[in-house]
């Protein structure tokens, strides 16, 4: 047991080590990049087996029961996550990458949920992605104002867990001395992955769901091909008569502007091949064409100025009503006794200070 925990040891010093090192690069779609992170990858999975092989972490113990120097090992599934999300490739690969990235993310926080870790606000997110994992966000809610001050409080949260992991590695030798602060930097330290995981599951729902319409590949090399037979076509009608293709118009003549969509609507699956509208009869062409030049009012000023007031755009309060002032309650001695006070400073800042005191430069 003991030999195969140092074997955990030395595998996630080297993992932790590579990891450290792409961060610092810049060419993430380099080929010796990609070769650096899937070795990388390979030692991540290599932890998650050792520490499988030896249970390292059980449901039927408490964070408790966990050492602090074990506590590190509860970010394997968030490293690895966070490293199968920065694989290159084609849309394919990449929404297999990013699917795998999503099922790494949610063993890490079904984990963290298992060992109670999770904070209130972060297991009411767990339930919101659980319902709808494709369409989840951080701040589920149409209130704009609701959505910037989600947004505003997770920054500010995410911000101070910065500053608290910089303050409680600054002093490393510390922390070796001290089994609860190196404790509490553990623990800093899954706050703040989990802060990021779900800022990451937001993005991969989006990213996935824009991949999803994306056309099929053999929808793609059907339309390269048929923009490519254009291509020699058109190349081929301006060598044997240039007179035909120039013009002095500035823009481009109209078959050029729609060669693109040429060919066919559907394959043979059904799929569409080029995007398309179906319209319904030609009066909606006559009334897209006989309209009025400019665009014309959809709402009236009164309900414009309500859907700003709902959104938070317009400020109120000013005015002649800012200036009355509050009647005070006599019988309340300590608001008489604070306006006592703060009258007896001012007179004493005026006695102190005489008007004029403070202007020097025009003395003699």
């Amino acid at each position: 047991m003991a030999e195969e925990q140092r074997s955990l040891r030395s595998v996630h010093a080297t993992a932790e080590q590579n990891r450290s090192n792409l961060d610092t690069r810049a060419d993430s779609n380099s080929e010796s990049f990609q070769d650096k992170l899937s070795t990388t990858i390979k030692l991540y999975e290599e932890c998650l087996e050792i520490a499988q092989r030896v249970s390292l972490f059980s449901p039927n113990e408490s964070l408790e029961d966990i050492s602090s120097a074990d506590l590190q090992y509860l970010l394997l599934h968030y490293r690895l996550a966070e490293l199968i999300g920065r694989i290159a490739g084609g849309i394919a690969e990449r929404k297999n990458h990013l699917e795998k990235a999503q099922k790494s993310y949610e063993q890490y926080l079904k984990q963290l949920d298992d060992y109670e870790l999770l904070s209130k606000s972060d297991s009411a997110l767990l339930e919101s992605y659980q319902e709808s994992p494709t369409t989840f966000s951080t701040a589920a809610t149409s209130d704009a104002a609701q959505r910037r001050d989600i947004k505003i409080r997770r920054f500010r949260e995410e911000k101070e867990l910065k500053q608290k992991l910089e303050y409680l590695r600054q002093n490393p030798e510390a922390l070796a001395n001290d089994d609860a602060a190196y404790r509490s930097l553990q623990l800093t330290s899954i706050a703040y992955a989990t802060h990021q995981t779900f800022a990451s599951l937001e993005s991969l729902a989006q990213e996935l769901h824009i991949l999803s319409l994306a056309p099929p590949p053999d929808a793609r090399e059907a339309h390269q091909t048929t923009n490519n037979s254009l291509d020699s076509r058109d190349r081929t009608t301006r060598q044997t008569n240039p007179a035909a293709t120039f013009s002095d118009r500035l823009d481009a003549p109209a078959g050029h502007l729609s060669a693109g969509l040429r060919g066919p609507l559907l394959d043979r699956q059904g799929k569409p091949l080029r995007p398309f509208t179906l319209t319904s009869s030609r009066q909606e062409f006559q009334q897209g064409v006989f309209r009025p030049d400019y665009n014309l009012p959809t709402m009236s000023i009164d309900e414009y100025l309500e859907e700003e007031r709902r959104r938070g755009g317009i400020i109120e309060g000013g005015g002649e009503a800012s200036g009355i002032r509050p009647e005070v309650d006599e019988d309340d001695h300590d608001v008489a006794d604070q306006a006592t006070m703060k009258a007896r400073e001012w007179d004493e800042f005026v006695e102190a200070n005489p008007k004029g005191s403070g202007n020097t430069i025009n003395r003699g």
